[in-house]
């Protein structure tokens, strides 16, 4: 499992959430909401550190992460993050991955 984040959801994301190099961004599991992957779960972000982070993606100096425990939702696939400029937020989409 890996993050793959663009420049321009690097930019979003350091934009909407105040963020400094160093800070750390966890993408969570969030029961409700939708998911092309887990039915009755949605994925979820906030400005936290890492417990025991299952993975880690430095981008310009910030550092996005999934908790180990979280693993389970992405169920094979590697988390894509890009950018919605119709819509000014982030678009995530899950591509299984080979590993």
């Amino acid at each position: 499992m890996q993050i793959h984040l663009t420049g321009q959801a690097a930019e979003w994301f350091h934009n909407e959430m105040f963020l400094k190099k160093g800070d750390y961004v966890r993408f969570y599991v969030r029961y409700g909401g939708s998911s092309p992957i887990q039915q009755g779960f949605s994925l979820g972000v906030n400005k936290e550190e890492p417990i025991d982070a299952g993975v880690l993606e430095e981008k310009d100096g910030i550092n996005y992460f999934i908790e180990s425990r979280d693993a389970w939702y992405f169920d094979g696939h590697d988390l894509y993050v890009d950018y919605n400029e119709k819509l000014d937020e982030p678009l995530y989409e899950y591509k299984k991955n080979n590993g």
